[in-house]
């Protein structure tokens, strides 16, 4: 079993990363170019994995999917369903607000060409073990893209082989339940793989999961 760590700022566990994000802040002094917090409510009813920050998104903002395409999606979605106070989010200060929900990333430092390799997911897991303790009890976590899912379950201490990845496919752990979504990237939605309605049909799914939790309560 993974320990339990708080996220920490100044993380330098993965050399790889460390020395690019130095690099990184040479090039870009005026970006954040740390470890990325997670960014909304402690004890959300609904948690958002992602996969790692990106080089002129998150990485230079400090928020997670802020300032690059990937959160255009992702923000006004939320906003649509009531969980995000504005549709967009373009600084860490804009005064965006997140109701229920929290959004982070399996790995919380930009990595070279926004690929992370194996021992880097499997060392920053311990954050993500520690964000999915504060989860609400029978609540949402949307993992978007198949590295988010197995770091989810991996922080579970659960086999990928037992719950397939799929978009919008649902699977319910002993805590929360799991529902997958094809990443919103750039690449994705302009190759038509993830489109507006697609990702619209994972969160009425997630709204569906939710109210029958209400009413159970």
């Amino acid at each position: 079993m993974s320990k339990i760590t708080s996220f920490n700022p100044n993380c330098t566990a993965c050399p790889r990363l460390a020395t690019f994000l130095r690099e990184v802040r040479a090039e870009y002094p005026d970006y954040h170019a740390r470890p990325v917090a997670p960014f909304g409510d402690a004890e959300p009813e609904l948690l958002i994995v992602g996969l790692a920050p990106g080089l002129h998104g998150a990485n230079a903002t400090g928020r997670p999917f802020t300032g690059d395409f990937a959160g255009v999606l992702l923000y006004a979605t939320l906003h649509e369903f009531g969980y995000a106070s504005r549709p967009q989010s373009v600084a860490r200060d804009d005064g965006l607000e997140l109701r229920d929900c929290r959004i982070t990333n399996a790995v919380k430092c930009v990595p070279p060409q926004n690929k992370p390799e194996t021992s880097e997911i499997k060392t920053c897991n311990r954050f993500l073990r520690a964000e999915l303790a504060g989860q609400a009890q029978g609540g949402v976590v949307l993992a978007l893209g198949n590295i988010a899912h197995a770091a989810v379950l991996q922080a579970s201490d659960l086999r990928p082989k037992d719950f397939k990845f799929g978009h919008a496919a649902i699977h319910q752990l002993p805590r929360f339940t799991l529902v997958d979504s094809y990443h919103c990237s750039r690449y994705n939605t302009q190759t038509k793989r993830l489109t507006t309605p697609m990702f619209k049909d994972v969160f009425n799914i997630i709204a569906t999961l939710r109210k029958r939790a209400l009413e159970r309560a």
